[in-house]
């Protein structure tokens, strides 16, 4: 990857491009730390350390939540609101057949994610400062203003920098390198945990010799999941699939022998997210408007992160939304269809419902494996962290939703920088 990297310096048309990028994810960077007028920061720092969700909310963002910052929700309702039109336009009859049209019907669906995310960025920002009105001080903002003004800049600025936020990761898709939504969230978390393990450092500067080896086993355990989820992220089930010579005129077609891919982890971390988001939510919803309940208690103490039950039903959910996102991304008839259309056939298994049941039952068999694969990496790794012990900054920083984020996300970024070494390889040739 670095090699590539550098490769894609020497091109002038790629390198502008990568400054372009590097200079979109510094502004995003920059408006992670900005404060907020009328946000007390420390206060609201400890109250996130508080709140399991909002930790794993502020480590997506960089950190931006816990600072109390311009771009504090950054893109998390945006993504919310992509899950949900996801999941209406399987539901939604019209939506489904806008996700088919092509370029348009995905501008309009972009459209309602869009007004979707601002829907959710007013929720969530209301529900933030309704929540806690404790950290919001009125003499930050100006002397004297009343607390209600005060209340409502706070919800504006926070819309404000979620919207911010979606421009910023749609300009750098259109100009730059790579998803740019992706990238943002790729940029929080390497900088939510390289200031953990900052922290980390400084603690064995000043004398913690202890920090040091658990910070050592650490980064060893972090370098062993990173190359499981690598090897299992790669891998695939190749179906092979034949081509009938067809003689149309006074030429031949077809002829050749291709496969069809079955990624192994074709889901990604969706699973994941759906299953933390549904486990989590109930907890976000008590912590604003119930905190100091009994039932806000009971549920941190039996479905709190870490906890038996929580580790069972995450792990059910998580292979139920696995086999669920199948659906959405892999259709079994709709393959088969065209591979008859195109006069192909898969050796030894009949065209037509044959083959569309064959391909259904490759299916789940692989995304069995990798729905068990996640719902591993979702769990384990978290206990083992925990085990090993050093700062609760560094076990949030690397949660399994971050290190499968971190991974899909560099893997996805090499793809893009060598598809325009292609491109400008082409454009040399043909010139």
């Amino acid at each position: 990857m670095f090699k590539r990297i550098a490769e894609c310096f020497k091109s002038k048309e790629v390198r502008v491009k990568i400054i372009i990028t590097l200079l979109l994810l510094l502004v995003f960077r920059i408006g992670c730390w900005l404060p907020i007028p009328g946000i007390n920061s420390s206060a609201f720092a400890t109250v996130t350390g508080e709140n399991s969700f909002l930790t794993l909310l502020s480590s997506i963002n960089g950190g931006s939540l816990a600072n109390g910052a311009f771009l504090a929700l950054g893109v998390s309702p945006y993504i919310s609101a992509s899950i949900i039109i996801q999941l209406l336009s399987i539901a939604i009859p019209s939506w489904q057949r806008l996700s088919k049209e092509g370029e348009e019907g995905r501008k309009k669906l972009s459209r309602y994610t869009r007004w979707a995310a601002l829907v959710l960025a007013i929720a969530q920002a209301v529900g933030i400062v309704v929540g806690y009105s404790s950290v919001i001080d009125s003499s930050m903002l100006w002397s004297g203003s009343p607390q209600w003004l005060t209340s409502a800049i706070v919800v504006l600025v926070l819309v404000a920098g979620a919207m911010f936020t979606v421009w910023l990761g749609e300009r750098i898709t259109e100009i730059g390198i790579g998803n740019g939504l992706s990238l943002l969230i790729f940029v929080g978390i390497l900088s939510t945990a390289g200031q953990s393990i900052l922290t980390s450092i400084k603690e064995i500067v000043a004398g913690d010799m202890n920090e040091l080896w658990k910070l050592i086993v650490f980064l060893v355990a972090v370098v062993v999941i990173f190359g499981l989820i690598v090897f299992v992220d790669l891998a695939e089930r190749k179906v092979p699939v034949q081509y009938a010579k067809q003689i149309k005129g006074r030429k031949m077609y077809g002829g050749q022998n291709t496969n069809i891919p079955i990624r192994v982890n074709g889901s990604g971390v969706m699973p994941i997210i759906f299953a933390s988001a549904l486990l989590t939510f109930p907890q976000l919803i008590m912590s604003i408007f119930c905190p100091n309940s009994d039932a806000m208690t009971w549920y941190n103490t039996w479905m709190g992160s870490g906890s038996w039950p929580y580790i069972v039903v995450s792990s059910l959910l998580i292979l139920f939304f696995s086999y669920f996102y199948a659906q959405i991304t892999f259709n079994p008839d709709d393959i088969s269809k065209q591979i008859q259309q195109n006069g192909g056939f898969i050796p030894g298994i009949r065209p037509g419902k044959p083959t569309s049941d064959y391909l259904r039952k490759i299916s789940n068999r692989v995304i069995l494996f990798g729905a068990i694969f996640l719902a591993f990496i979702a769990l384990v790794p978290n206990l083992i962290f925990k085990g090993i012990g050093g700062n609760s900054a560094l076990v949030n920083a690397f949660s399994a939703t971050g290190l499968l984020i971190i991974v899909s996300v560099a893997l996805e970024f090499d793809k893009q920088l060598e598809a325009q070494l292609l491109m400008k390889n082409y454009r040399g040739f043909l010139k």
